[in-house]
């Protein structure tokens, strides 16, 4: 296992569609090949919920009102081949120093309790009580929400799922439940009491027992995780007895936070965790690894000489807190564990089956996967590449995406969007497949459709197919139809059985290196406040991209690196530089070769 955990704290990963499309193509070229992307932290989803929603009013995390970034990682990960399991970062805990906030605002009778019967806070976190069945009913609701409507890969625990603070259990309704087991006796006020600790660990262990069940109903293949803190610390402080969990064979992978700043620490501990993991748990036993925390960054010679320790022991994998690490430093880490991960990998809880192949792409200028019939332009527009093709015309067009099918399953069939409102509210297409057509409208002038969209599945068997077209009966006189990629990720809720063997495959299918140097018209153009310019070059250069004003004086440095061969594209935000409208310039230097084009800011 080769995993990073993604936050929404102290990172900016999840705030641009963009952004989460970048992490994943780097995340991918790394080696990773699992993400915990968070999304339940501090009494919100990442995610519009609609158990949220009814019991608080709170559909999502007002920071992402109006995105579903959990959709868009799944898309982009998988198109990467990378698995995604939600990781449910604050689990019983409600909020953080905000007396409980909004829930236990609304729920008072969940709030947590010690021996003097306040709230249960410790460290900051203020604690919901994990004893109490509707609590658990709570998680558990949230968790299968998040199963049944998106086509994830599993979900996971923490050190706060499932956990509570040794110091809590006083609330009324388990003292209550502890007083109906034990002929109306109270519990001991001494929270250290080992046959009180054991009786609220236990409980603690029956709902991980009970959320299993929940997961494992919906499908035996979804992934079970959780990464409580090191044993037997984590059951002394917060009643994560993980070693009895183990012991009942109820998660499915085990990553305990091995966090330690120096490989002497990091050895001990790491020894020490594999002597407290029964034997029947050792195969799933992986090390969780501190990149970061605040102002601490790991060290490449830390991050080899831990792994190299974790592969001694045969512990086959590590999950590392947290993505921001490998950005740190120019992609320090993040090279370093290129190298080590050099080799592909599948999963060991999946055996030899590559659960999550990467996605079939065909871009739109593909000579050898794509049919154009009608009149048909290419554009400079930004799209999954720089340029797109689009039409107008009043006669019949049509656009077709053919795949090399390898494996007989179903498939999810995507289309990349970039929606503007020169562009039709009725963009047909139809996808065709084993058990017939199926005809679907989408609307390519929506903002809502960005990026890539799901059209629907279809069912195929092996051969070279005409999956997707689109076509021009339904466009308004005057709106342009546009074609840009179009992709199939193997849909593994309707194929669960389908084996794939091998971890080499391109994603990208007709990924032609540009023969020339090209700088294409920014666009937008005119433009307020932010535009794309895209270029392409046909070999590995030197390359500087700069913003001029009319009078030749510079205006930004968008680019200054060696840049492969290939097609680029850069956002330019004119707000950034308080600039007037007018005319502009920008200037392409890639070695001997100097292009320049004009563009307008008209605010």
């Amino acid at each position: 296992m080769r995993a990073v955990w993604i936050t929404n704290v102290d990172s900016d990963v999840l705030f641009s569609d963009e952004k989460i499309a970048e992490s994943m193509d780097f995340l991918a070229d790394i080696g990773i090949n699992v993400v915990f992307p968070v999304v339940w932290n501090k009494g919100y989803t990442m995610y519009p919920s609609r158990v949220m929603d009814s019991l608080f009013s709170k559909p999502i995390i007002p920071a992402f009102a109006g995105r579903d970034p959990l959709k868009k990682l799944i898309i982009e990960a998988h198109r990467n081949g990378i698995e995604v399991i939600p990781w449910f970062e604050f689990g019983f805990s409600s909020s953080y120093s905000l007396n409980g906030g909004h829930i236990i605002a609304a729920k008072p009778e969940w709030a947590g309790k010690n021996a003097q019967g306040e709230l249960l806070v410790k460290n900051g976190f203020d604690w919901l009580a994990g004893t109490n069945p509707e609590v658990q009913d709570f998680l558990i609701a949230l968790t299968t929400e998040v199963l049944d409507n998106y086509e994830v890969d599993g979900v996971q625990g923490d050190d706060r799922l499932p956990a509570m603070p040794i110091e809590g259990g006083y609330d009324s309704v388990t003292v209550a439940i502890y007083k109906s087991e034990h002929d109306g006796a109270d519990p001991s006020p001494n929270y250290y009491d080992q046959y009180w600790k054991k009786w609220r660990a236990d409980k603690l262990s029956d709902f991980l027992a009970r959320w299993r069940d929940s997961v494992k109903v919906r499908s035996d293949n979804y992934i079970l995780s959780v990464a409580p803190s090191v044993y037997p610390w984590s059951l002394d402080n917060y009643l994560q007895d993980s070693k009895t969990w183990l012991e009942r064979g109820l998660p499915d992978n085990f990553i305990p936070q091995i966090y330690r700043r120096d490989i002497t620490s990091y050895i001990n501990e790491l020894n020490s965790t594999i002597n407290n993991t029964p034997e029947v748990g050792r195969d799933k036993l992986f090390a969780g690894v501190l990149g970061k925390s605040g102002g601490y960054v790991m060290t490449p010679q830390l991050l080899r000489e831990s792994i190299a320790e974790n592969r001694k022991r045969n512990v086959m994998g590590e999950s590392l807190f947290f993505y921001e690490a490998l950005r740190e430093n120019n992609n320090r880490l993040g090279d370093t564990l290129r190298k080590i991960y050099e080799t592909p990998a599948t999963l060991p809880y999946r055996g030899d089956n590559l659960w999550r192949p990467k996605g079939f792409v065909i871009n739109e200028d593909s000579t050898t996967h794509t049919v154009r019939t009608g009149g048909w332009s290419q554009a400079s527009v930004l799209g999954f590449k720089p340029k797109i093709y689009w039409t107008r015309d009043t006669s019949y067009a049509s656009f077709e995406w053919l795949f090399d099918i390898e494996h007989p399953a179903w498939y999810g069939v995507y289309a990349f969007f970039i929606p503007n409102f020169a562009f039709t509210d009725s963009a047909r297409y139809t996808i065709t497949g084993e058990l017939g057509d199926t005809t679907v409208v989408f609307s390519q002038r929506n903002v809502g459709n960005k990026s890539w969209v799901k059209l629907g599945d279809v069912y195929l068997t092996p051969g070279k197919k005409s999956v997707l077209k689109l076509d021009n009966t339904l466009a308004e006189y005057g709106k342009y139809v546009v074609a840009d990629a179009a992709m199939l990720l193997l849909n593994r809720d309707l194929s669960p059985d389908v084996v794939i063997t091998s971890v080499q495959r391109d994603c990208i299918v007709a990924d032609e290196i540009p023969l020339n140097f090209e700088l294409s018209q920014n666009f937008p153009n005119p433009f307020n406040p932010s535009t794309v310019i895209s270029f392409s070059i046909p070999e590995t250069e030197a390359v500087k991209l700069k913003i001029y004003d009319i009078t030749g004086r510079e205006i930004a440095t968008l680019l200054n690196e060696t840049k492969q061969a290939g097609s680029y594209s850069i956002e330019f935000d004119a707000g950034a530089y308080q600039l007037a409208s007018g005319v502009y310039f920008y200037s392409l230097e890639a070695g001997k070769v100097r292009l320049t084009r004009k563009m307008v800011l008209l605010k």
